[in-house]
């Protein structure tokens, strides 16, 4: 045997069976590129599920880490932290003016979002009675009982009941369904500017702008989940920019750090209220270290002009997986996405084409159950593109 099927069999035997690992370890990263510790190069157009904008191995970002490494890696929030308060900052710069909470993932971002919410509701607001939430069918917001709650893909709420409720789900993109649900009774709406995991869905337009609407005519607090769209991914920072809309709490995970774990809560001046001193904590939350990481993402997006780079890039895969799905009809049904948060649709299920590609050096994933999802580091190129697209459509030609 190899060192890794030695590894592969490692995995099997020591680790609980929850993730649906191919038989490949990867050992060293370079840019848009993976090795496999048998030497093999993937074009890696996934970066971690939409984590590693920077691409793998990035210089800048490793001496950053590896300074504040040798600094001070973590205090707790016991005491203020100059990076934390830095990074703040510049977030709220962005677009959001707000005040920040941090924790560590995706899922405790919304976790957080989601106490805050009723806690505002009944403390601050004196509605203990507002209770309910609002959310979206295909939506994808976390594994935790909370996030999980208001996650609208049944197949992973299978097993956990009973979760957090009441929660009322709407068909995305509906807007007289929203206008019926939302009212006096709701605590909070959380949604996705574009349901990324669901299936790189996009809201009709005006959708957001009626549901911010509705959210400031009933006092219900607007979450926008932006942990996969945000961090520069549709080619602004934070999607809800493109969309002319901005919610009372705003969810940021993923890139944020390139790689380095951290999540991000903000909230605006008024439902920030909801919490006070020992109301909700995180014991590594906006380290000293994780947030070095991400004060060097935040440089390097404006250094390296990948706001502007992510528009130009993601509107030559976005043509290019337009083009392809019009070539392999039927096998496929056409493309959609922004920015650098694309996906080919597939007519049945795309697993078997991820398979195909790995084997043929091109990583991507599934999403939504039909769709091939293609989230590449922003730094990414149009000569990968091309290589990524040419992959496809020889995986494609070959299905029967």
């Amino acid at each position: 045997m190899s060192q890794q099927d030695d590894l592969v069999e490692m995995g099997r035997r020591l680790l609980i069976n929850n993730y649906r690992q191919p038989p490949v370890v990867m050992a060293r990263g370079e840019g848009c590129a993976l090795f496999d510790v048998e030497g093999r190069r993937y074009l890696d157009m996934t970066a971690g599920v939409a984590v590693s904008i920077l691409g793998h191995g990035h210089p800048g970002l490793a001496n950053a880490i590896a300074t504040q490494a040798r600094r001070l890696v973590h205090v707790s929030n016991l005491y203020y932290i100059q990076a934390q308060l830095e990074f703040a900052e510049a977030l709220s710069r962005r677009a959001f003016h707000g005040r920040a909470f941090f924790c560590n993932s995706g899922t405790e971002a919304n976790e957080a979002a989601l106490k805050l919410a009723r806690r505002y509701q009944a403390v601050a607001r004196k509605q203990p009675e507002r209770v309910e939430f609002v959310a979206f069918e295909n939506g994808f917001h976390g594994r935790t009982f909370g996030a999980l709650s208001v996650t609208g893909q049944a197949k992973y709420r299978e097993g956990f009941g009973p979760l957090v409720g009441p929660v009322r789900f709407l068909p995305f993109g509906d807007v007289a369904a929203a206008r019926a649900a939302i009212g006096a009774q709701t605590c909070a709406v959380i949604v996705e500017p574009i349901q990324a995991e669901g299936g790189i869905n996009l809201p009709p337009p005006g959708y957001l702008q009626e549901i911010r609407r509705l959210c400031t005519d009933s006092g219900t607090v607007l979450i926008f989940d932006e942990i996969q769209t945000g961090s520069g991914r549709t080619g602004t920072f934070y999607a809800f920019e493109g969309e002319g809309v901005v919610p009372d709490v705003l969810t940021l995970a993923k890139g944020l750090a390139g790689g380095i774990p951290i999540g991000a809560m903000l909230a605006n001046e008024e439902v920030a209220r909801g919490f006070e001193p020992g109301t909700h904590a995180s014991t590594f939350g906006g380290n000293p270290f994780a947030t070095a990481a991400a004060l060097y993402v935040q440089r390097a997006i404006d250094e390296l002009g990948l706001l502007e780079h992510c528009r130009e890039v993601g509107s030559y895969l976005g043509s290019a997986l337009l083009r392809l799905g019009e070539r392999r009809r039927p096998k496929t049904r056409g493309a959609r996405g922004r920015g650098l948060l694309q996906g080919l649709v597939i007519e049945g299920d795309p697993s078997e084409i991820v398979t195909r590609a790995r084997a043929r050096g091109l990583l991507v994933s599934v999403a939504g159950g039909n769709v091939v999802r293609l989230v590449p580091p922003l730094i990414v190129g149009k000569a990968e593109i091309d290589e990524a697209i040419e992959i496809l459509d020889a995986v494609l030609g070959d299905l029967r």
